[in-house]
C-alpha cells in the first residue's frame, strides 16, 4: 500500500498524534508489542491484522485516525498485484458451522461433495459450485430451511424443457401466498406469535421507549386492512404506495398482497410528474401516501404533491398523530374512514388469504437508469423466496436478529428488508425519520440491532459528520452495504464501530429480486469487495470480444450471468424481456447468457469489484440514472448553456461517484 510507516515503527507518538492519550497510548503501544511478537516471524499482514482484531486492540471509541494508522501501517508494503486486496474480516472455525449456510454444509456437505468436504470454511467455493451445477438440489435444501407454507405443492424445483425460457420455469404448478407466510407462526423458524415482528421509532422521541410489535399483532393489523381493501377496491387491482417505511407501510403492504391485489412501488422523493408516469404505466386503481413527510424536524407535504400525479383515489395517512391536516379531494379517503369501512363486519381482523399460482404478480417496481419511460418490472410470489434465502444464506439472518436497511418501498431494498425478515423470523427495524443524524444511530443502540443495512454515500456521512459518536453499536453482527459502490475508509470506520464486524456487500438489481455477488460469513472478507457470487448464480466475466475469462483469471470486462437464476424477471410489463436481457449476449456452454450491464474486475484471489456500467448509466446517491438525462436537465437550466456532456467519476479508494 505504500506511504506512512509499517506497524513495526509505529510508537507512542504516533497513537498521541493520531488523537489518544499518553496513558493509553503508552498501554496500546505495549499490547501492539505483543501481538507483533505472537505472529509467525515471516509476518503475514493478514494474520497480525488478525490478531489485532480479535484481541480487540482498536475499540468503536477510538479516533478514526487511530484505525487508518493500524490499519494502514498493518498493511504497510502490502502488494495487491500479487495477494490480492487486504483482508480485515475472517470467519471463525468455531462459529461458522453453528451459521444458517454452515450448518446445512455440515448436514449436507459430506453426502453433496463426497470426500472433498472439509468444514464450512474450507469448502465454501466448492459448495457454491455445486449449487450452480445443481440448482434444484440446493434450492430443495433451502426451501426445507425456509419451511414455507404451500397451498399447491410444486411439481419440481427448476422445469427446463421450455427452450423458449432460458431461465426455466422455477417451482411450477405451486400455489401460495407469500404475504401468509409472513405472517404465520413457524415453530421450525422459532418464529411465534409473541415474537417481535417490528420495532421502531419516530423521529424527535429519542429520550422515548422504543415501539414494537409482535407477530400476532402485525397478523390481526394486516388482516383488518385486507378486508378494508377488498371494500374499497376491486380484485386484481393494482395499488400503490407512496410513502416513507413506516409500520403502516409495511402493513399496507402486506395486506395488498394477502388479499391478491398488486402493490404498485412509487419512492416517496419523486415528483408528481413521475409519480403520474407510474401509475399511467402500472394502471393503479388507488393510491396510499402521507399527508406529509416528517424528515429532519420539518414537514414536507406528499398528498400534495401525489394528487397532481391525478390517481384514481388517496388514501391518506397522517404523518404524526391520528388525524390528517390537509383538506381531500372528494373520491380520497383518510386512514381513519379507510379503517373504520370495516367496522360493520364480524371479525374483520381476520382474513382467509388469497392463494396464487406462483408466478402470479405481488408487486411492481420501476428501475432507474433510462430515459423515456422507467421498466416497469414484476415481482411474483417466487422474488421474495430469492431475497429470503440470500439474507439467510449470505447475512445469517435469523430468528432473534433485528434488521434495520433505511429505505423506502419505492426502492428493492425495501421489500427485499421486509420479506428478509419476516419469511426468517426476524425483526424489521424502522427507523421513522431522517437517517442521517445521530437520532438514527440512537435508535440502532436503543433497539439492539444485529445486523444494519447502508448506503456507502450514508456512511460517508455518519463518518465526515461524527454524529454517531457515543453511540454503542456493538450489538451489531454484521453490515449490509449496497446501492453504489464503496469507499474503503469509510468502509474501515463502519466496521470500526462494531470491533470490526463483516460488512456483506450486495450488488444485484430488481429484476434479479436479489444481489448477484455479495459478501458472506462464511469467506475472508476485504473491505469495498465482494467475496463470491451470491449461492447458486453462476457468471462469466466477458472481454471486449464476447468471449468469456478464463474462471480463475484476475480480469476486468462485462459480466454475462447464467440464466437459470432463481427469481429473476421472464417478463417485463411495458419492455421487451428477451431485448432488454438477453438478445445479443453470447452463448456460453449452450446458454444464453443474461445481461446485466456491470463491468466488474476479479482479482487475484478471487474477489470482485464493480467497475462501473457497461450502458450509460450513472448511480448517484445510490439511484442509477442516465447520463442523458443529467445532460436534459442541464441543456435546460441556463438559455447559455449550448451543450453539456455528464461524466460520472469515482474517488481512487473506490466509493460513491
Amino acid at each position: 500500500m505504500g506511504m506512512g510507516k509499517s506497524i513495526s515503527e509505529v510508537g507512542v507518538e504516533d497513537l498521541v498524534n493520531a488523537g489518544i492519550e499518553i496513558e493509553e497510548a503508552i498501554d496500546f503501544e505495549r499490547q501492539l508489542k505483543d501481538a507483533i511478537n505472537d505472529c509467525d516471524a515471516g509476518f503475514d499482514p493478514k494474520e497480525l491484522w488478525r490478531e489485532v482484531v480479535a484481541r480487540k486492540l482498536l475499540k468503536p471509541w477510538h479516533p478514526h485516525g487511530v484505525h487508518q494508522l493500524i490499519y494502514n501501517s498493518v498493511y504497510h508494503n502490502y502488494d495487491e498485484s500479487i495477494h490480492g486486496p487486504p483482508l480485515y474480516w475472517f470467519p471463525a472455525p468455531y462459529q461458522s458451522g453453528c451459521t444458517n449456510l454452515g450448518r446445512i454444509m455440515e448436514s449436507h456437505g459430506p453426502r453433496l461433495l463426497g470426500a472433498s468436504y472439509k468444514d464450512p470454511t474450507t469448502t465454501f467455493r466448492q459448495f457454491h459450485k455445486y449449487s450452480v451445477q445443481h440448482p434444484e438440489i440446493y434450492w430443495s435444501i433451502i426451501l426445507n430451511e425456509l419451511s414455507l407454507n404451500f397451498a399447491v405443492a410444486p411439481k419440481c424445483i427448476l422445469d427446463t424443457s421450455n427452450k423458449s425460457k432460458p431461465g426455466g420455469t422455477w417451482l411450477p404448478g405451486s400455489a401460495l401466498n407469500i404475504a401468509d407466510c409472513c405472517l404465520q407462526s413457524n415453530k421450525y423458524l422459532k418464529k411465534e406469535d409473541d415474537s417481535l415482528a417490528i420495532v421502531w421509532r419516530s423521529e424527535g422521541c429519542d429520550d422515548q421507549n422504543v415501539e414494537h410489535m409482535s407477530l400476532k399483532q402485525l397478523r390481526e393489523k394486516v388482516m383488518l386492512v385486507a378486508n378494508a381493501l377488498d371494500v374499497t377496491f376491486s380484485k386484481g387491482d393494482a395499488i400503490a404506495i407512496d410513502m416513507p417505511m413506516t409500520a403502516t407501510a409495511v402493513i399496507i403492504y402486506l395486506a395488498i398482497v394477502l388479499t391478491g391485489f398488486i402493490v404498485v412501488s412509487i419512492a416517496d422523493s419523486f415528483a408528481a410528474n413521475e409519480i403520474a408516469t407510474r401509475l399511467r404505466v402500472s394502471k393503479a386503481k388507488g393510491i396510499f401516501t402521507q399527508d406529509f413527510i416528517a424528515r429532519g424536524g420539518q414537514k414536507f407535504p406528499l398528498y400534495s404533491r401525489v394528487v397532481q400525479a391525478a390517481p384514481y383515489k388517496v388514501v391518506v395517512v397522517p404523518a404524526t398523530g391520528n388525524d390528517i391536516d390537509v383538506h381531500l379531494r372528494n373520491q380520497d379517503l383518510s386512514w381513519k374512514a379507510f379503517i373504520s369501512s370495516v367496522d360493520h363486519l364480524p371479525g374483520s381482523n381476520y382474513y382467509f388469504p388469497v392463494y396464487q399460482p406462483i408466478d402470479s404478480v405481488t408487486n411492481i417496481l420501476f428501475s432507474s437508469g433510462t430515459s423515456g419511460d422507467p421498466k416497469a418490472i414484476p415481482w411474483t410470489h417466487l422474488s421474495p423466496i430469492r431475497c429470503a434465502a440470500d439474507s439467510w444464506t449470505h447475512s445469517d439472518l435469523q430468528a432473534g436478529d433485528i434488521f434495520c436497511w433505511p429505505t423506502n418501498l419505492g426502492w428493492v431494498v425495501g421489500p427485499i428488508l421486509l420479506y428478509s425478515c419476516f419469511l426468517t423470523g426476524a425483526t424489521l427495524a424502522l427507523y421513522h425519520g431522517s437517517s442521517l443524524g445521530r437520532g438514527f444511530g440512537r435508535f440502532i443502540q436503543d433497539a439492539g440491532v444485529t445486523i444494519l443495512g447502508t448506503v456507502p454515500s450514508l456512511v460517508k456521512t455518519w463518518k465526515i459528520t461524527n454524529c454517531m459518536e457515543g453511540l454503542d453499536w456493538t450489538k451489531i453482527k454484521s453490515f449490509c452495504s449496497g446501492g453504489e459502490a464503496s469507499n474503503i475508509d469509510d468502509d474501515l470506520w463502519l466496521s470500526s464501530r462494531a470491533y470490526y464486524k463483516p460488512i456483506v456487500e450486495c450488488c444485484g438489481g430488481t429484476e434479479l429480486s436479489s444481489a448477484y455477488i455479495q459478501g458472506n460469513v462464511l469467506q475472508p472478507q476485504a473491505f469495498g469487495a465482494f467475496s463470491s457470487a451470491s449461492l447458486s448464480t453462476g457468471f462469466v466475466i466477458l472481454n471486449e470480444s464476447g468471449l468469456p475469462y478464463p474462471d480463475d483469471q484476475a480480469c476486468t470486462g462485462e459480466v454475462g450471468l447464467f440464466p437459470r437464476y432463481m427469481g429473476a424477471t421472464d417478463r417485463l410489463m411495458n419492455a421487451d424481456h428477451d431485448e432488454v436481457y438477453f438478445k445479443g449476449m453470447p452463448i456460453y456452454k449452450g446458454m444464453q447468457l443474461r445481461r446485466h450491464g456491470d463491468i466488474i474486475k476479479r482479482t487475484v484471489g478471487g474477489f470482485l469489484v464493480v467497475q462501473g456500467r457497461a450502458d450509460d448509466t450513472m448511480n448517484l446517491g445510490g439511484i442509477k440514472t442516465s447520463s442523458i438525462e443529467i445532460e436534459r436537465v442541464c441543456d435546460g437550466a441556463d438559455e447559455s448553456v449550448l451543450e453539456t456532456a455528464a461524466v460520472s467519476t469515482a474517488p481512487p479508494n473506490g466509493g460513491p461517484e
